[in-house]
């Protein structure tokens, strides 16, 4: 055996945990941009000037095909590589709140407004009666960066950070960050698109401002996709995330109306953003079954005396199911099984995947509106109550928690 096989063996299961850890679409994105680059570098194709964004063709010519070709070829394997690194934890981070499809039809939007944009911008830099700048008009862009710089627009709104990183070395207004980026590569890189950055940061912010909400189909649009037997392939997959029973108003919130900072970063926005983006299930009038778990939600309580005031629990009522829990021969009468949902005020233990988790008797009980709110988010109300137990009522923790076992 060679020595060092589990090393060997050790990497390659946690690359494996890494890429199964990406969501459909956005591993999709990255084989596609992977594919297109090494077939370019098999066969020798480096005619890019026949596929990039290039204004004064598209304007001469009608060549729109070149507002999508240009975001999936890449000049060079750091140029490839460097992208789609970077689009990686971004593009995994809003699929799960987006869902595939929606996400699908988001990159399509921001590839389009950005290309128009760019050429609005350039167009009018171009042909402008005071002083024209015609090399905006041959400039010939290609890569994915446009949209990344969209999306790190879309996602920093969505973190609710009041600070960034760049490069881990000093830290920003996160309100400042995108423009702290395109200042960055601009000074490091100099054969950049400055325009084609600068229209990837314009759209993000218009997205997350509302100014695309005409643009974006309801939610019906995307579970018609869904539904569709041709996507069925798709949907199969288990990295494919569902969008169904999202927010109805198929957009992300926006900060109209909303009593914000001067940043647009608060915590209370952000909370709001991210509240109405979790996924939610549609009312109705049979009980919603998760696939996790099926079957009814059982809720294990104690017999209680009918004479004892409502809000009064028992004392021994932790102490009675640890015991029972460690043996399983010794369960009392006096616990019982019920299928209906406790009232608020007489809450018994939740007992989540067979394990039940002790409160203390000093903490207070989850509010029924921080319930309420996670409930309406789609989650179950137990596992709710698990993770506002486990997180000690912090919302923030708690949608974490429940988040990760999605």
């Amino acid at each position: 055996m060679r020595p060092n096989i589990v090393t060997e063996a050790g990497v390659q299961t946690r690359v494996g945990q890494w890429w199964n850890a990406i969501p459909f679409l956005t591993s999709s994105v990255v084989v596609v941009c992977g594919l297109i680059y090494l077939i370019c570098l098999l066969i020798g194709y480096d005619s890019f000037y026949e596929v990039c964004f290039l204004p004064s063709a598209i304007i001469s010519r009608f060549q729109v095909y070149r507002f999508y070709t240009a975001i999936v070829f890449h000049g060079s394997l750091l140029h490839v590589l460097f992208n789609m690194m970077a689009l990686v934890p971004m593009g995994s981070e809003l699929e799960r709140i987006m869902g595939s499809v929606r996400l699908l039809y988001l990159t399509i939007l921001l590839a389009t407004t950005n290309a128009v944009l760019h050429l609005l911008i350039a167009s009018l830099a171009g042909y402008n009666p005071f002083y024209q700048y015609d090399h905006l008009m041959n400039e010939c862009a290609i890569g994915f960066s446009g949209i990344l710089f969209s999306m790190i627009v879309i996602e920093t709104s969505l973190s609710g950070v009041t600070s960034r990183s760049v490069f881990g070395l000093f830290n920003v207004p996160a309100n400042l960050y995108p423009w702290i980026l395109l200042l960055a590569f601009q000074l490091l890189m100099t054969n950049v698109s400055l325009l084609g950055h600068l229209c990837g940061i314009l759209s993000g912010f218009s997205y997350s401002y509302g100014l695309f909400n005409f643009l974006m189909p309801s939610s019906s649009f995307f579970s018609s996709i869904e539904s569709a037997s041709w996507m069925s392939s798709c949907i199969r997959r288990p990295k494919f995330i569902m969008c169904t029973g999202g927010n109805p108003s198929s957009y992300m919130p926006t900060y109209n109306g909303q009593n914000t900072t001067s940043n647009g970063f608060s915590t209370g926005n952000a909370w709001r953003s991210l509240s109405s983006w979790l996924p939610q299930r549609e009312a109705s009038n049979q009980s919603s079954e998760d696939s996790r778990f099926p079957g009814r939600g059982r809720t294990l309580t104690t017999a209680r005396d009918p004479t004892a005031p409502a809000g009064e629990t028992d004392p021994n009522l932790h102490a009675r199911l640890l015991e029972d829990s460690s043996s399983p021969d010794r369960f009392s009468d006096a616990t019982v099984i019920s299928v209906t949902e406790p009232s608020p005020a007489a809450r018994p233990v939740p007992i989540a995947n067979a394990a039940v988790l002790p409160q203390s008797h000093g903490r207070v009980a989850a509010s029924e509106e921080q319930i309420q709110k996670l409930v309406a988010m789609g989650f179950e109300r137990t596992q709710v109550e698990v993770a506002l137990a486990a997180a000690d009522d912090d919302l923030n923790v708690a949608v974490e928690i429940l988040m990760s076992q999605q």
